[in-house]
Formats: structure tokens, sequence, C-alpha cells
């Protein structure tokens, strides 16, 4: 029998539903407290600084609030070339962005953070993937954009929903794209002995 052991307990400093399912799908038990730090006051400076600090400041925001929790925060953006594509504003906003990505390659950057206040533990840094979409015909942008997929997801599409079917190509880990790198993150937490998996055996 498999066993995983949280080292204390692990927040999630975020209200997105597909980082909770990752998380829970990881095997790992852990509360959700969505962070106070208000993205669009934030600094903008380039996607990795960007992502990297921003996962930190909502990390020590909650851990400001939990001083001896673990607590894990993250951001995530998609840049095609040198612009940051947001949540499409509206329809037309979205199929711009889509005929922006269609047949090219664009980078999905997600910083997270890792921090412990009362052990003084700070931790962040940022992954990139590159996404390739397959060139899209104009009907295929009318079909997606009159789902309900692309109005909140940065860049305009979900690659674990619908928009699957958009996507020819991921170099780097997937679900980074998804919105948190959780091989990293997973390995991050093993390694600073947050997280213990054991096998028992059964008699």
């Amino acid at each position: 029998m498999n066993e995983t052991h949280i080292n204390g307990s692990l927040i999630l400093a975020s209200k997105s539903p597909r980082r909770k399912y990752l998380l829970e799908q990881a095997g790992l038990a852990f509360s959700v407290t969505v962070s106070r730090v208000s993205e669009v006051d934030f600094p903008w400076s380039d996607p990795v600084n960007y992502t990297r600090d921003l996962a930190r400041a909502k990390a020590e925001e909650v851990a400001a609030r939990f001083p001896e929790s673990w607590v894990i925060g993250a951001d995530t953006i998609v840049m095609a070339g040198e612009e940051l594509l947001e949540k499409p504003a509206s329809r037309d906003d979205a199929r711009r962005m889509l005929t922006r990505l269609s047949g090219a390659v664009h980078q999905v950057f997600t910083g997270f953070s890792v921090v412990h206040r009362n052990k003084a533990h700070i931790h962040a840094e940022t992954i990139r993937s590159d996404v390739r979409f397959k060139p899209l015909s104009t009907s295929e942008i009318e079909w997606y954009v009159h789902t309900d997929e692309p109005y909140d997801k940065a860049g305009a599409y979900a690659i674990q929903g619908l928009g699957s079917s958009l996507v020819q190509a991921v170099s780097g880990s997937y679900t980074n794209v998804v919105g948190l790198p959780v091989c990293e993150v997973i390995d991050y937490l093993l390694k600073h002995d947050v997280l213990r998996r054991t096998v028992v055996e059964e008699r």
C-alpha cells in the first residue's frame, strides 16, 4: 500500500480549480486559501520574473496568515512572441487570440512558490513550456469561441478541455500549461522533506 505524508499542513494559495485538481491527482492532502494579492496591480517585468515574483507574493501573503503551514502559490501566463495573452474580454478578443496562435508556437510560463513563514523557508521559480497549435480554420475558431471554454483562460484556450483538439504538440511540462508544473512541485516538496512517500507492506 502506498502512503503520502505531508510534514505539517499544506495550503494551495489559489482559487484555480485546475491547480486544485492537479494536486489532488498527485495524491496530496491540502486545503485552499485564496491569496489577496491583486494580479492587476502587480508590476510587469518579464515573463520569468513576473510569474516567479507573483507566485511568491501570493504564497507569502497566505503564509503570513498561516505561519505554521506550507503554502504553494502559482501564476500562469501565455506569451505569443512579445505579446501577453490574458483572458479574452469578448468573443472578438478570443477570435483574435486564437488567430494569433494558429499554426504557431507560443510559450506558457508558470511561476510556483513554496513558503513556510515560521521556518523562514521561501522558494520560487518559473517553468516554461512551448505549445504548438495546428493551423486553425475559420470554422474551427468560430466553433471554439462559441463554447464556454475561452473566456476564463489565459490565451483563450484550455488544453485539458475542448481546446486539446487545437494543440499539435507540447515541449516541456504538460501540467505547466494546465496551470501547475506538478513534476517540479512534487520534486521540490520531496527534496525538502515537506512530502514523504512510502510503501507499506500488507500482511
